[in-house]
């Protein structure tokens, strides 16, 4: 099973690896630090490097473990230098940890679940269950979060039982209900404002460490997702 460095404390953008299995378009490595889609986050991009070889590296795909599509690929057992692209991964980590907060802001505020979200690195939409919301809804919303951003939160993340979290945490923003049973150990991924915990969500996506590197938010309006769900679509600076 591939070694998942891109869940680290401190995710390498750079590492070594070895291919494990060399298919027509793919390589299974033995370890990696480019993030598979999943989540509504889209999978890194990148390279890898052998002497004077190099290969793009298009897509990553998890299922049984976790595919390198790219052409021509390395044999088994070549030693490769893995090279994830810095400004792709930092979008989608600055996308993913809005989505955060502003799922717990509609949350909090209008008791709207989050149902689904896919992001990019350039804009991003979530799906809630809400009958409607208003452009003062949507202007409330939007100066909430950016205030989140100035403040800086503190975001980390962690592994966590999955016995201890369904006993100690908010199923409502936990949303572990979701996950397979399989599944008993979670990554945690926690917002602070200070002291207290904004937000405290299982995910295994990419991050920054704090909400200041998110950048200004502008949400851009929304649409009927049929009965009881809207989406809603934002973008931050780039």
């Amino acid at each position: 099973m591939t070694e998942p460095l891109y869940l680290a404390a401190d995710p390498p953008l750079l590492f070594e690896a070895t291919v494990e299995r060399a298919l027509d378009d793919r390589v299974v490595l033995d370890r990696t630090g480019f993030y598979p889609e999943g989540g509504g986050q889209p999978a890194d991009h990148g390279t890898l490097t052998a002497g004077d070889r190099e290969w793009d590296v298009t897509d990553v795909q998890k299922q049984d473990t976790v595919y390198h599509h790219l052409a021509d690929p390395p044999a088994e057992g070549t030693a490769v230098t893995g090279r994830v692209d810095r400004e792709r991964r930092r979008a989608h980590s600055r996308y993913h940890t809005a989505q955060h907060l502003l799922s717990a802001v509609l949350l909090d505020e209008y008791d709207a679940q989050t149902r689904g979200n896919q992001l990019y690195a350039d804009r991003a939409r979530i799906d809630v269950e809400h009958e409607g919301f208003t452009e003062t809804h949507l202007a409330d919303v939007e100066t909430r979060m950016n205030d989140l951003v100035e403040r800086d939160c503190d975001v980390r993340w962690y592994t966590m039982d999955r016995e201890r979290a369904e006993s100690d945490l908010d199923p409502d923003r936990t949303r572990i209900d979701l996950l397979p049973d399989s599944i008993t150990e979670l990554r945690i991924v926690e917002i602070r404002d200070g002291d207290d915990v904004f937000d405290r969500t299982a995910c295994a996506g990419t991050h920054v460490t704090a909400t200041g590197e998110i950048g200004s938010v502008t949400v851009e309006g929304r649409e009927t997702g049929g009965s009881g769900r809207e989406r809603i679509r934002f973008t931050i600076d780039s």
